[in-house]
Order: C-alpha cells, then structure tokens, then sequence
C-alpha cells in the first residue's frame, strides 16, 4: 500500500463499486417483484449481499451509498424514467426494455442527477462496468449511449469545451 493514500483511495472505490453492483440488483428486484425499497432492504440486511465468485468475496459494499441509490431509485422512479425516455429517443420506452437493462439506467440516473459530487464520466463509466457484469453483447453500449445523453443534459458544464 502506498503512503500517499492511494490503496485507501482504491478500496473506498471497490466498496462504492460493490455498491453501485448491489444497488442495481436490489431495483431489479423492486422492479421484477412491484417490491418498495424498505422490504428489498431489509432483505439484503437479513441475507446479505450477493457475491459473484465464492472463490474471491468481492468488498464490502458501501452501505450508506447502497441504500441511497435504492431509496432515491424509489422516490424519483417518475422523473429517471421521463429523463431516461429522452435519451432513448422517440418511439423507445425503458419499459420496453429488458429488466436488468432499466435497473442499471436508473441507478445510473439517479447518480447522474442526484450525486453531483462525483463526475459523470465516472458515473457513466461505473454502471457500463456494471453493464459488463451482465453482458457480453452490445447492452453496454447501449448504458454508455443512454447515460452519457442523460449526463449531458443534466451536467452540461462538465461536458463544455475548455477554453484554450
């Protein structure tokens, strides 16, 4: 570990990363069972969060960031949805989209709109990782389309030209 904090820096990243993977699979399960973010919680305290290999435990989430993202998922669902059905374009519709597909953009969303004390570019670049632990294919590609519009329309100074 180095002295200039990096290895700190690096594990409270894994933990917020743990976090982001976690909140996405408790929206889907908000979304899949018409479940409020209180049950979904108290389930995840109760078991546990999932892990993706028993060979290697991932660390341990972020639970203040975790339940966060969960609870605003909750609370702003209208407003993330209006604001992901733009991105999408005209005739898209996130309920037309597959279930895992719409939890990750509206966790990302909400972080995008909400969290305003981390970049977009990392936002963007956290659920499309997120997206990678789902798929193989082009869904991905799809979050980092979807996300950075949202981005750019919610943070536009972040994605202004420097001057020179």
């Amino acid at each position: 570990m180095s002295v200039s904090g990096t290895g700190k820096r690096s594990f409270s990243t894994a933990r917020r990363s743990a976090a982001r993977l976690a909140a996405v699979q408790a929206v889907y399960q908000m979304d899949l069972g018409k479940r409020r973010a209180a049950r979904v919680l108290a389930d995840f305290e109760e078991h546990g969060f999932p892990r993706e290999a028993e060979a290697a435990p991932p660390p341990p989430s972020d639970v203040d960031w975790f339940t966060g993202i969960v609870k605003g998922v909750e609370t702003g669902l209208g407003q993330l949805d209006t604001r992901i059905n733009e991105a999408l374009g005209q005739d898209r519709d996130i309920e037309h989209r597959e279930a895992v597909i719409r939890a990750i953009l509206r966790a990302g969303t909400f972080e995008l709109c909400e969290r305003l004390d981390v970049p977009a570019r990392v936002v963007i670049n956290e659920y499309v990782e997120v997206a990678h632990a789902f798929y193989t294919g082009t869904e991905p590609a799809l979050v980092n389309g979807v996300l950075n519009t949202v981005a750019r329309n919610v943070r536009p100074a972040e994605f202004a030209a420097k001057p020179a």
